[in-house]
């Protein structure tokens, strides 16, 4: 049996403490054979990647089908683009040559013509068109965000996000051993200044060699809904910039998953629009799974020169190029249009539901001392603080009420990394994606009903 040493470390909340498992390298002195028993030897990062907080969610609402769920992430069934995709399949079918192509193996870094159209589309709305060789298509952003990480990090390495970030990708360092340092953010995003000030610590450290990447998801991030505004996007770009000249290269990789979902406000330009000349540091990455339909899986990314070969090698090895169906797919509903005649259908009635949860939030939460939230433009999540002494962290007395009470949420403290700014285990993501409008009004109730009763205790 693989044995794995592993040491607890006190992670400090707003009011309460929760632990972390830390994986020391498993002795090879303990490893035996077990095969007999029906047990295998699992690789350390296996070993790290089980057990993740998605699959106990997802676990949980399995279990309860009752409950409301306003904590899973997925778009809303109801906007599915279903004439629009069988339209488009129809056509594909129709176009014999085409069908063939599709139906057949591509390149690892994706369609050629679909990279074309794609770089196009990507940036429709910007003075900038990033050259087909940089763009690589995989199977939805979290493939990218993988294989980035597969490209560039090594156990030990550091990666500076936001407090909180997306847990589904840091779940994915912290079983490839990288250790993810958390930066207090607040509505315009990550906090610049803060970022500056880890660094220089990490520097004084002697660590300045092991920070490989800075990872921020642009607009309307998951969990928090914020946006990082035009001016921090700059001030970023220029300290990175200032680092990599003493340090060497540090990348900043952007998420863009949620570009697309903007209802109120003006657009801001993504990174790369704004600061082409960055495109040596920056990686760009997107998706067609909030905007159009996560089934289909096509995700893409814009790279760096020097990072295209050694991803497309890694690539190869993995799937010899993502679904070129799927691509071939997708290709057809831009040119004709519907991605784009899709897009006011899924900004209106995510818009709505928005308001919706505002406005429950505003009815239910009446009363409820320091209870305050974030009021995003976009996006699929609220992000939700209660009073510093409530504990809304999984199995404690907030979560089983809630479960009780028949509402499911996402506890904040998931979204926090182990180093950086302390985990607010008084915070809660609130996603508005799946319930219908009737459905978020009520299980917003019934949280709101939850965390009277533990409050009263």
């Amino acid at each position: 049996m693989l044995v794995v040493k592993a040491h607890l470390t006190k992670i400090r909340c707003i009011g309460v403490h929760f632990y972390a498992f830390h994986f020391s390298q498993p002795s090879t002195s303990h490893m035996t054979t077990t095969s007999a028993i029906g047990e295998s030897n699992l690789s350390r990062r296996a070993q790290l990647s089980t057990d993740q907080a998605i699959g106990r969610l997802m676990a949980q609402a399995l279990a309860h089908p009752d409950l409301i769920s306003l904590a899973a992430g997925f778009v809303d069934n109801a906007t599915l683009p279903l004439t629009a995709t069988q339209d488009a399949m129809a056509e594909l079918a129709a176009d014999e040559a085409g069908l063939r192509r599709a139906l057949q193996y591509d390149s690892s870094a994706g369609s050629a013509s679909m990279r074309s159209v794609l770089a196009e589309w990507a940036y429709r709305k910007w003075d900038y068109r990033p050259s087909i060789e940089n763009v690589i298509l995989t199977a939805g952003s979290n493939q990218l965000l993988h294989l980035l990480s597969e490209c560039v990090l090594d156990p030990g390495d550091i990666v500076l996000a936001a407090a909180p970030t997306y847990f589904v990708y840091m779940g994915t360092l912290n079983a490839a051993g990288v250790r993810v340092i958390g930066v207090e953010a607040d509505d315009d995003g990550v906090q610049v200044n803060r970022i500056a000030e880890q660094l220089e610590r990490i520097e004084q450290a002697g660590e300045a060699e092991r920070v490989k990447a800075v990872y921020v998801v642009t607009d309307f991030d998951n969990p928090a809904g914020s946006c990082l505004s035009q001016q921090r996007r700059l001030e970023l770009v220029e300290l990175i910039q200032r680092w990599n000249s003493r340090h060497g290269r540090v990348l900043l990789i952007s998420d863009c998953a949620y570009s697309e979902l903007r209802y109120a406000g003006e657009d801001i330009p993504p990174i790369l629009a704004d600061h082409p000349d960055a495109s040596n540091f920056v990686v760009e990455a997107g998706t067609f799974s909030k905007s159009f339909s996560p089934g289909i899986r096509v995700g893409w990314g814009v790279l760096p020169d020097d990072l295209v070969a050694p991803m497309l090698g890694l690539k190869s090895g993995i799937d010899f190029g993502s679904p070129h169906f799927s691509q071939a797919l997708m290709q057809r509903a831009i040119e004709s249009g519907r991605v784009d005649a899709h897009l006011p259908v899924i900004r209106e009635a995510y818009f709505g539901k928005l308001k919706v949860t505002l406005s429950a939030l505003e009815k239910h939460f009446a009363g409820i001392e320091a209870a305050h939230w974030r009021r995003p433009e976009g996006g699929l999540y609220v992000w939700l603080t209660l009073p510093e002494h409530l504990d809304a962290s999984e199995g404690g007395p907030l979560w089983q009420a809630a479960i009780e009470a028949g509402v499911l949420y996402v506890p904040g403290h998931f979204c926090y990394p182990s180093e950086g700014a302390p985990a607010q285990c008084n915070t809660i993501r609130l996603s508005f994606g799946v319930a219908d409008e009737k459905g978020i009004d009520q299980g917003i109730e019934r949280l709101a009903h939850a965390v009277r009763r533990v409050a009263s205790n």
